[in-house]
């Protein structure tokens, strides 16, 4: 069994990026710029933007923190994405979900210039992933695509099992590991909460990939040996014991499914690293596409 260290592989990309923003400064040019908008205190949110901003400063990236009242309208929170937009100094920009409820979310997401999309939630973007051209692939699907990637995880004509339908993992990585290409190639089964049978698809599968968010619900005897597990879930777990108070727990059962695993990401330290280190390649690529007109 080998662990797909999310971590690791992280700080080798950002390191690679790092070198690529020294050399557009050696050459006169202009070093990638990325903003997160931020509405409201949610604390998680504070965190993940926060890891994200520090991530800028550490590969020389300019970084803008856009941080409004929990209470701004959709209309004031719309004119502020417009801006964003039209900011030449700008070259991509993300809007941390979740949005307060009095906030349609899709109306926000429409309104975000796809070609400062690094998150790939545009409808554009989505569309160019599935066709197979240059665009911003979600963060999260990206970096696990490159784990498979680096880590020479062999994908082609495989039986990936996709588990959770979302915009943001699920469905495209459905797209992606069925595209031609290495990593791809693989025959994907997509399933979900109302998928009868879950088992039946788990135990056959070669390859599965789960974000439904149910800690630890994938055990031992749902698997098949040599199988490659890809973690996205994430949960909070009341824990006394832990000084925190709680510990983050995957969709996985580690301690039983890694006894029968090929490959497996931890949680955490799996596949969490990896979606910073793909928002800065999808921010130095919008640059890269910028410079080009």
């Amino acid at each position: 069994m080998q662990i797909l260290d999310g971590k690791k592989t992280a700080e080798d990309i950002k390191n690679e990026i790092a070198a690529e923003v020294q050399s557009i400064k050696a050459a006169g040019g202009k070093v990638p710029h990325l903003a997160a908008v931020l509405v409201g205190n949610n604390g998680a949110s504070l965190t993940y933007v926060g890891s994200k901003v520090k991530s800028c400063q550490q590969i020389g990236f300019d970084s803008t923190l856009v941080a409004l009242p929990e209470d701004i309208t959709e209309a004031d929170l719309l004119a502020k994405i417009k801006e964003l937009n039209e900011d030449e100094n700008l070259d991509g920009y993300i809007v941390q979900l979740p949005l307060p409820k009095h906030i349609d979310e899709e109306k926000i997401l429409l309104a975000i210039d796809p070609d400062k999309d690094v998150d790939g939630f545009h409808p554009t973007n989505f569309g160019r992933m599935a066709l197979e051209m240059e665009t911003f692939i979600p963060a999260t699907p990206f970096g696990i695509m490159q784990l498979l990637e680096r880590y020479k995880v062999e994908t082609a004509g495989k039986h990936t099992v996709v588990i959770g339908r979302s915009h943001i993992v699920g469905r495209p990585m459905s797209i992606l590991m069925s595209r031609k290409g290495n990593p791809g190639d693989s025959t994907v089964t997509l399933t979900h909460s109302r998928t009868k049978n879950l088992e039946e698809f788990t135990k056959n599968a070669d390859i599965i990939i789960t974000a439904l968010g149910v800690p630890e619900f994938l055990k031992g005897d749902m698997v098949k040996d040599g199988v490659v597990i890809i973690d996205v879930g994430i949960t909070r777990v009341d824990d006394a014991s832990n000084a925190k108070g709680y510990v983050i727990k995957g969709d996985v059962d580690f301690d039983e499914v890694s006894k029968k695993a090929s490959f497996i990401t931890p949680v955490p330290g799996g596949v969490g690293p990896m979606t910073i280190a793909m928002l800065l390649q999808n921010t130095l690529l919008a640059r890269k596409i910028r410079s080009r007109k």
